[in-house]
């Protein structure tokens, strides 16, 4: 995809398996291709909420060669090839490049994080952009790096021809201003979870890679979609009504939640991979009454 430009919605796409913890392809197939009728610009293979920590190259390289052969032709495939070390960060990338992957979200190396200065997160991703087949974009989550990735190191690593971009998961408004202030304009910035979306669509920021847009994609597209049309009072009240589902597939009951959230609505949610645990009855009972609760306002 010759001159990618990143816009619109983009799930960080959930990884479904069976109850014996096997990926289930099958419905991860099934999933792409219910999404490809929905409203999104393109998906994220291998992000946290595709449960990615827990996966083998193997199962990577087969999600995302089924992301790239089953996506809608024009949308961008993004994969999380984001590894401890330089050298399996810059090898699983290529890989991604060859089956076919747009480009490649970097996640900041942690678990020597004292160690992770501006100037060792400097080298790595300028090492890891010089050797790249496909453009890279930063990673920002410090929910599970604990590693905040600062604008003076994005505005230094934005001249680097083969750096696209970031994604901010941080969900601080306020540094998210100051990138969108620092930054180069054409230096894609996307915000990383539903709860800033629509401060964000205000800094003039349109590209959001979101857990809820596994499970609601539509409506996070016409929060976007509103916005640029100018009836911002309906993407407030879309954005207002979405914040408390996006609060509980994020942080009341994680990915878990987000899966049977995103079974409820018609896509394969699975299991969960151990060691994390599936929801319980009541948790996915209180799911359930919160989404009869939460009626969404359609315009």
């Amino acid at each position: 995809m010759a001159g990618l430009t990143l816009q619109g919605v983009i799930p960080p796409v959930i990884t479904p398996f069976t109850e014996n913890g096997d990926v289930d392809y099958d419905s991860y197939r099934a999933n792409i291709e219910k999404w490809n009728e929905d409203d999104l610009s393109g998906y994220l293979a291998l992000g946290s909420n595709s449960e990615t920590i827990y996966l083998t190259e193997e199962e990577k390289l087969e999600l995302i060669s089924i992301t790239v052969r089953h996506a809608k032709k024009g949308r961008a495939v993004l994969a999380g090839t984001g590894m401890e070390s330089t050298r399996e960060t810059i090898a699983l990338t290529n890989k991604a490049a060859e089956i076919g992957a747009h480009a490649a979200l970097i996640l900041t190396p942690f678990y020597y994080g004292k160690a992770m200065s501006d100037e060792a997160l400097a080298a790595y991703f300028t090492e890891v952009a010089d050797h790249s087949d496909i453009p890279i974009l930063v990673y920002n989550v410090p929910k599970f790096t604990h590693i905040n990735v600062s604008a003076a190191l994005l505005k230094r690593l934005s001249g680097h021809p083969n750096i696209i971009g970031m994604k901010d998961s941080s969900g601080n408004v306020p540094q998210l201003a100051t990138f969108k202030r620092e930054l180069p304009a054409d230096f894609t910035i996307m915000v990383g979870t539903a709860s800033a979306l629509f401060p964000a669509l205000a800094l003039g920021i349109d590209t959001a890679v979101m857990a809820l847009a596994n499970s609601h994609p539509n409506e996070c597209s016409r929060i976007i979609n509103y916005f640029k049309d100018g009836k911002v009072d309906e993407a407030r009240e879309l954005y207002q009504a979405v914040f408390p589902i996006n609060t509980a597939v994020t942080e009341t009951y994680g990915i878990a939640g987000l899966k049977h959230t995103a079974t409820l609505q018609g896509y394969k949610g699975g299991w969960v991979r151990k060691p994390l645990l599936d929801s319980t009855d009541r948790q996915k009972q209180e799911i359930e009454e919160l989404l009869k609760k939460q009626s969404l306002p359609v315009h």
